[in-house]
């Protein structure tokens, strides 16, 4: 079942998100000339999130890591998360992680599913509500398999997370409002603990009340919280590690592709492959904020998707061929 998302297009200031929404239209993102995407930056920037508290009196550096739904397939899946997300931090132990979670798979489909059975076109505002428990309980499950290795890992629920959205009619068709980021409590959670885990896909609006972020807002949820946070990084984990020529799930010989540009990838996402979220990637190059794609499969090659060109990217031109474009 295909479900209409919330749109939202955004643009990226700062601290802030412009966009229009829509409640149950499509997602409409307006074509920009490539060059706006494309603006010089280091892959991994050298600003430093500080926070002080009586226990954690140092400087830390803050990474996001989002981990989607394809990978939280099951139960099992979570655990393999939580290892790989242990291992992150015993690699680097001064690093605080902020980690966006979505629904495990399938999860949201079924809610909507439940919620078309009660009626035809459910409330946007009581499906949002709905949609939520998925990513709630995928917050809750990791940060339990977290602690259980040890990691001292707090979980967040969606005010928690700080992001807002400002009070603009639902329903209005282009009505333009902001995305803004509060980290004050997650700055207080991280002088606490190691990680934060936080629900992707969800904001709440001037009244304190959920608003979804349109399908693969995981994404935006990591970019947003990344770019709010200073964030040394913002790291996308998939079920494949990167961007691949073509499906690597149906062809094994497609090629790894290890960078990319903004422009490069939004050629992909507007001819179909979804690996990122649209607009997470406009918003990443509106924000000079370069992003990391990868797999739980540590071993595993990762791509970079920045606003730069890289001489190992300069083979990409037949690799991002309409031909070669198939679902990623």
């Amino acid at each position: 079942m295909r479900l209409p998302p919330h749109a939202l297009n955004a643009t990226c200031d700062v601290a802030s998100v412009t966009s229009p929404f829509q409640a149950w239209g499509w997602l409409h993102v307006a074509q920009r000339p490539a060059q706006q995407a494309a603006r010089g930056m280091n892959l991994f920037r050298s600003q430093r999130e500080t926070y002080m508290s009586d226990s954690r009196s140092a400087d830390c550096t803050i990474a996001v890591i989002k981990i989607g739904g394809s990978i939280l397939k099951n139960t099992r899946a979570y655990a393999c998360a939580a290892r790989y997300v242990r291992n992150r931090y015993a690699a680097s132990p001064d690093e605080r992680l902020v980690v966006v979670v979505s629904a495990q798979e399938g999860v949201t489909d079924r809610l909507a599913a439940t919620a078309c059975q009660v009626i035809a076109q459910p409330n946007p505002s009581a499906l949002d509500l709905l949609w939520s428990t998925g990513e709630l309980r995928s917050v809750a499950l990791l940060a339990l398999h977290l602690q259980a290795l040890g990691v001292s890992a707090a979980p967040l629920n969606i005010h928690e997370a700080g992001l807002t959205v400002a009070d603009t009619a639902r329903f209005a068709a282009a009505a333009p409002y902001d995305v803004r980021i509060n980290s004050h409590r997650l700055r207080s959670v991280l002088s606490q603990h190691s990680v934060a885990v936080v629900p992707g896909f969800f904001a709440t609006d001037a009244a304190g009340a959920v608003r979804s972020l349109g399908r693969g807002g995981s994404d935006l949820t990591a970019v947003l919280l990344a770019k709010g946070l200073n964030a040394s990084r913002c790291e996308l984990l998939k079920d494949v590690p990167g961007y691949f020529s073509s499906d690597p799930h149906v062809n094994p010989n497609a090629r790894h592709l290890p960078h990319l540009t903004f422009e490069e990838a939004l050629t992909l996402a507007d001819n179909g492959c979804d690996l990122l979220q649209r607009q997470a990637i406009e918003v990443a190059a509106r924000c000079d904020l370069p992003l990391v794609v990868s797999s739980l499969d540590e071993s595993a090659p990762t791509s970079r998707v920045t606003a730069t060109q890289e001489a190992a990217s300069s083979s990409n031109a037949d690799a991002l061929s309409p031909e070669a474009v198939v679902g990623i």
